[in-house]
């Protein structure tokens, strides 16, 4: 089942995780069909809005590759699985295994999620990708930061010192309009309550290490000149609603 743009920024809930753990089964339970499972919603990968080389040389086609169609659609699978075990838990009532698939549920989602905002707020570069927001995100971010360039100084600090594997985020807050900068460590701990993510670079090493190897602020710096401003815009204007 494929979501607009407000369903998806809306749904965001992200706890905690392993990403170890997803090789890690239920005990098989006959399910008793007089207890409800519930309902399930099919999730899918995305189709990228242009091709695996379209952001070179900023990000290179294997990467976009290997990251879209391996990393990306095994946290679809990876929140399928976990929430088919879930229904069949309360279809079952054997909840023995509740945690593990609450942190599946947990971890995969996030992945799935901010996998799917990432690959919206990039374009090529020169087609929509790089240089400087312009409009009520502008504005925006004057506001809250002072200036484009103190966002920007703070944002890629933010990112680049993730510790471990885990995202830069841009978040609106609808309780005080504000936007704040946040980081998530892989894709769901230290996230903020209250807010949605707007914007996001993901920092794990299978985002960049092939071209970059361990140099991930190379990386960060280079990721500016394929951000879709106009896309983060769009992602603004629909939480200030």
């Amino acid at each position: 089942m494929k979501t607009d743009r407000r369903s998806f920024l809306s749904t965001a809930s992200i706890a905690t995780a392993a990403f170890a753990a997803s090789s890690l089964s239920a005990k098989a339970v006959p399910i008793d069909e007089k207890e409800p499972m519930g309902k399930l919603t099919k999730h899918e990968l995305p189709t990228l809005p242009y091709s695996y080389n379209a952001l070179e040389p900023f990000i290179d086609a294997t990467t976009m590759e290997i990251h879209h169609s391996k990393h990306h659609k095994g946290y679809v699978d990876g929140l399928n699985k976990a929430e088919m075990e879930l229904a069949k838990a309360r279809a079952t009532g054997d909840y023995s295994m509740i945690q593990h698939w609450s942190k599946q549920s947990a971890f995969h989602g996030g992945g799935h999620f901010l996998h799917s905002l990432f690959w919206r707020i990039m374009a090529p570069n020169g087609k929509g990708g790089g240089g400087e927001p312009q409009g009520i995100l502008a504005d925006k971010i004057k506001e809250d930061f002072g200036s484009f360039d103190a966002f920007k100084k703070q944002f890629s600090s933010a990112a680049s010192s993730v510790e471990g594997s885990g995202w830069g985020l841009l978040h609106y807050r609808k309780s005080d309009n504000r936007l704040i900068i946040g980081q998530a460590e892989n894709q769901h701990k230290l996230s903020s309550w209250g807010t949605t993510p707007i914007l996001g670079i993901d920092v794990w090493e299978h985002a960049y290490y092939l071209k970059y190897q361990n140099k991930r602020g190379d990386y960060v710096a280079a990721w500016w000149n394929v951000v879709n401003w106009g896309e983060v815009g769009k992602n603004l204007e629909m939480m200030m609603k």
